[in-house]
């Protein structure tokens, strides 16, 4: 006789009756949302809504279930985070036939087992608890998922709570995306807990709020313990001297490309560059064909907000330094430690202060001001913490940003980030900004009213319902454009982050990510056919419209001589090589564009004389790739290297072997190293 699975015995117990709970959710450690969840035998019922910066989904899900715990039906219904419509629905049918459908996608099959499980486009926590419910009272390891993949699931350790009867379990799900997916339960009736996302916040059963970060620490935990293991098992050293020979490589400062030339390593260091054969007797230790390949510097990402589960994937890129734009202060310093002590794999870490005003519409971070004094205080302790750079976000006070920039300054602190609502870039670069970050917000200097409030959706609605009408070539343009050139003014435009949002339709492939989706795991792929936003006929020739403005409005700065930098607020690693992608398509040639992410990145993050150059004495930050990226730019992707100096020492990983241990499919074999 198949047991009963054990939630469902629980809820017997209970006398049959749903049982509710609410759940906070927590941006940081701020209640910005809730979760209602009326959970019984036989049907779920959840209320998800929060608000985190001005966005976030309003989703109701409704689920039936068979006595022996199978799902009968599914249905949800709201919108996500950027006002896209959630319309799903599953059902099965007395026949066995399973059906389902959503805003992107159909199907239906029959001959499907009674413990598959269910994954939705956007499913609220309540979903995942059930979801590890049913793998646990699964009989395989693996269980079937529709409409594609399979998931596992394992209990990672137990935990008790003060002055509590029962307790909670952290479980870690395989299978749903590049790393394990984790849910907390309660170990007597496998219900919610909490889910959270450490250095963001998460959703916890009212009541438990204050064990936030002490689920969050345990949760981190059992994270870096994996990316431990494979810190140990997925480098090779290259100790003493390592030739890459007869190899093209990339003059960032020159943006040219150079050679055949035999590149020596050593210490972790650029040691030599000579003509092939020159240093006959220099006997090294390591050999690696460059023949057909080209060696350029390592990538630089300048708008990322770093997690350790994103580590591998901007290495696997041949991102080999990243600028953490907004972040926990005190989780981010931990990581960038762990990194530079070669605990952990990852990218090299500069970091931007990030200070937010006090609003309903706030960004929740470690200095949220409510006064001047409040927000010039912060820029003392970033000052005294060693940063260099600061980031303002969307609820700053206009009238903030002018004193704010001078203290900066005097304290030797560059001042960038979002446009503060009232504002428009103009003001804001006259004020002392010395760097504007995304290409709306930029575009918003032409399109903002007196009272438009871009601390909302409205900062990317506008953009795509009247970006379409602008006339890049008028005056307003010239003279913004040439405010710019005048004051120095870095833009980091994120065009990735964007370029999805602005043309790509329900259930059509993501333009971001549709040449890589084939290596991906299946259920990614199909996360992938979820747009962000709802479009219509009408709509999308709108803002497919403006999304061009956009591109010329790229095009146009770099031609008048702004200084751009390659930043990607999205998907680690595979964003930056779309964005370099994006440059090019824009007008911007490819080896500036090259240029753009290693030079610049190294120049405007105050890291130039350690990285972005392949030069005698810099770091041996560099990444091999097959083809000539110069000549093709969508060569970046074909990475067959990534060499690392850390700590005087040379290293070199394979991003055959970091795409695997993230489930993705190489895109090319690793170079091999002779001895």
């Amino acid at each position: 006789m198949k047991l009963l699975p054990i939630w469902f015995v629980a809820a017997l117990l209970a006398g049959g009756v749903a049982q509710a709970q609410t759940y906070t959710v927590l941006c940081v450690k701020t209640p910005c949302g809730h979760l209602r969840v009326n959970d019984g035998p036989g049907r779920l019922e959840t209320d998800y809504s929060y608000r985190n910066n001005g966005r976030g989904p309003d989703q109701k899900e409704v689920a039936e279930f068979a006595p022996d715990g199978a799902l009968i039906s599914y249905r949800n219904e709201g919108t996500a985070t950027y006002g896209a419509r959630i319309d799903e629905s599953f059902q099965r049918g007395a026949d066995g036939k399973v059906a389902w459908r959503s805003p992107v996608d159909k199907g239906e099959r029959g001959g499907v087992a009674r413990d598959a499980v269910y994954l939705p486009v956007a499913s609220s926590p309540a979903w995942e608890a059930r979801l590890a419910q049913s793998l646990l009272a699964a009989k395989a390891s693996r269980t079937e998922a529709l409409p594609v993949g399979k998931v596992a699931i394992e209990r990672v350790q137990k935990l008790g709570l003060p002055g509590q009867p029962f307790e909670i379990g952290l479980y870690a799900i395989d299978g749903l995306d590049l790393e394990p997916t984790y849910v907390w339960l309660r170990e007597d009736s496998r219900a919610l807990f909490a889910t959270v996302d450490p250095g963001w916040g998460g959703t916890v059963l009212q009541g438990f709020e204050g064990q936030l970060d002490r689920l969050g620490d345990a949760q981190k935990a059992a994270q870096l313990e994996r990316l431990k293991r494979l810190a140990r098992e997925l480098p090779q050293p290259l100790p003493g001297l390592t030739v890459i020979e007869g190899v093209r490589w990339f003059d960032a400062q020159a943006a040219q490309l150079r050679g055949p030339s035999d590149v020596y390593l050593r210490d972790g260091r650029i040691a030599f560059i000579a003509k092939p054969g020159t240093l006959k007797n220099a006997a090294p230790d390591q050999r690696i064909s460059g023949v057909g390949r080209t060696l350029l510097p390592g990538l630089v990402d300048m708008h990322v907000h770093l997690e350790p589960a994103e580590l591998l994937q901007h290495l696997a890129a041949g991102v080999t330094a990243v600028r953490d734009v907004g972040n926990s202060n005190a989780g981010l310093a931990e990581l960038r430690g762990r990194v530079e002590r070669g605990e952990l794999l990852g990218p090299r870490i500069a970091a931007n202060g990030f200070i937010e005003g006090k609003s309903p519409f706030s960004s929740q971070a470690d200095f949220v001001a409510d006064s001047l004094p409040e927000a010039l205080a912060a820029i003392d302790w970033y000052a005294a913490h060693g940063y260099r750079q600061l980031k303002l976000y969307n609820s700053i006070r206009p009238e903030w940003v002018k004193p704010m920039v001078a203290h900066a300054r005097e304290l030797g602190l560059r001042t960038g980030g979002h446009v503060p609502a009232f504002m428009t870039a103009r003001q804001a670069v006259e004020a002392g900004f010395d760097e504007l970050h995304h290409i709306n917000q930029v575009t918003l200097n032409f399109l903002v009213g007196k009272g438009d409030d871009t601390r909302t959706l409205l900062r990317f609605n506008l953009v795509g319902d009247k970006a379409a009408d602008l006339r890049l070539n008028d005056r307003r343009t010239q003279d913004f454009i040439a405010l710019l050139k005048k004051k120095g003014t870095v833009v980091d435009a994120t065009m990735t982050a964007f370029e999805a949002q602005y043309t790509q339709r329900q259930g059509q492939p993501n333009p971001s990510y549709s040449m890589v989706a084939a290596n991906l795991p299946a259920v990614l792929q199909r996360g992938l056919l979820s747009a962000e936003v709802d479009m219509d006929d009408v709509k999308a020739k709108r803002w497919g419209a403006s999304w061009k403005v956009m591109m010329d409005l790229l095009r146009r700065m770099h031609a008048a001589g702004i200084a751009l930098v390659a930043g990607t607020d999205s998907t680690a690693g595979f964003g930056l090589q779309r964005e370099l992608e994006l440059y090019v398509q824009a007008g911007i040639p490819t080896a500036q564009a090259l240029k753009i992410a290693t030079w610049n990145g190294a120049k405007y993050s105050d890291r130039l004389n350690e990285i972005g150059g392949i030069e005698r004495g810099k770091r041996a930050d560099l990444l091999l790739v097959d083809g000539d990226p110069v000549a093709d730019i969508r060569a970046i992707r074909r990475v067959a290297l990534v060499i690392q100096g850390l700590n005087n020492e040379t290293r070199a990983l394979s991003p055959a072997a970091l795409y695997q241990s993230m489930g993705v499919l190489p895109f090319v074999p690793a170079a091999e190293i002779a001895k």
